[in-house]
């Protein structure tokens, strides 16, 4: 059973992810960034997003330069003054909060939907999972501007347009996964011990969807926060007083011709350090829980 595989492995499962070196080096700078996120206003040299810390006679200035003040600028600074590290490591903040959050509600809401289709059967079954086979029918992104097209913008504006994309494909993944269990043994002993229906399905079949929950929540973080930015690059995502990495890139992507590469590049190259971090701990983890992906 998935259930007692995942339980074999759960207590091994630092152990079984640190063979790998390279899942293990970027797990260790994933967790690098998310310090750095964390630890924004401490290691900062500003806040980048407050007036009375910006000094508009330091804008523009090239990676390794000193300001006016005698402020030396390791990634340079935008258009405005802003220092492009504090501006990534504070934009960092906003977008792992982003994937994070709407990934876990769109899991809380995806899971309970197709759990209950999977156990209920019927015309329960019927219409939650024609009303996910709906939202596969548009592209994410397009579904993503209708909802902030007609929510707004601003962060908490974008955890909802992303819950409401993202809750469809974990709704699919449970459902297939709890539909193979419900026939079996164990829920049928389950029923003949009159037992209740919500202890069968949160006691029985939700720990044997886990594992494949667990790969496709850390594979969707990472669709999110790539999203997020899509979104704020296109200036319908988050607001220009809020950090983003989109914005930051999108800010800084009309003077690229000029020469100033800077300012898009480097916080282009921090979402995809990020991205491409979570996307490799997700594969690892795809390895260990599924016993077939091992040799």
């Amino acid at each position: 059973m998935i259930k007692e595989e995942f339980e074999k492995k759960f207590p091994n499962l630092i152990f079984e992810y640190m063979k790998s070196p390279g899942a293990a080096a970027a797990l260790c700078f994933f967790l690098i960034i998310v310090l750095a996120a964390l630890a924004a206003p401490l290691i900062s040299i500003q806040n980048p997003y407050d007036l009375q810390q910006i000094n508009i006679m330091d804008s523009r200035l090239a990676p390794m330069s000193y300001g006016e003040k005698g402020v030396f600028y390791l990634l340079g600074t935008d258009d405005q003054g802003r220092d492009i590290m504090s501006a990534i490591f504070y934009g960092l903040r906003i977008s792992l909060f982003v994937g994070v959050a709407s990934s876990f509600f769109a899991l809380i809401t995806g899971t309970f939907l197709g759990i209950v289709a999977a156990y209920l059967k019927g015309r329960t079954e019927s219409l939650i999972m024609r009303t996910a086979d709906l939202y596969f029918a548009f592209p994410s992104i397009l579904i993503a501007l209708i909802l902030l097209a007609v929510m707004g913008r601003g962060i908490d504006k974008v955890i909802i347009a992303l819950v409401l994309k993202e809750w469809a494909m974990f709704a699919r993944i449970v459902h297939g996964t709890a539909r193979a269990e419900r026939e079996k043994e164990y829920i049928e002993a389950a029923r003949c011990l009159a037992l209740s229906e919500i202890h069968i399905i949160f006691r029985h079949l939700l720990p044997n969807c886990m594992p494949p929950l667990m790969v496709f929540f850390t594979v969707n973080m990472a669709s999110a926060i790539m999203l997020e930015a899509t979104l704020s690059f296109l200036g319908i995502g988050l607001p220009v007083t809020e950090p983003s990495l989109g914005l930051l890139i999108a800010n800084g992507y009309e003077y690229m011709l000029g020469g100033l590469y800077w300012m898009s590049v480097f916080p282009g190259i921090a979402l995809f350090l990020a991205v491409a971090c979570v996307n490799l701990t997700a594969d690892r983890l795809r390895d260990i829980l599924n016993p077939r992906l091992q040799t």
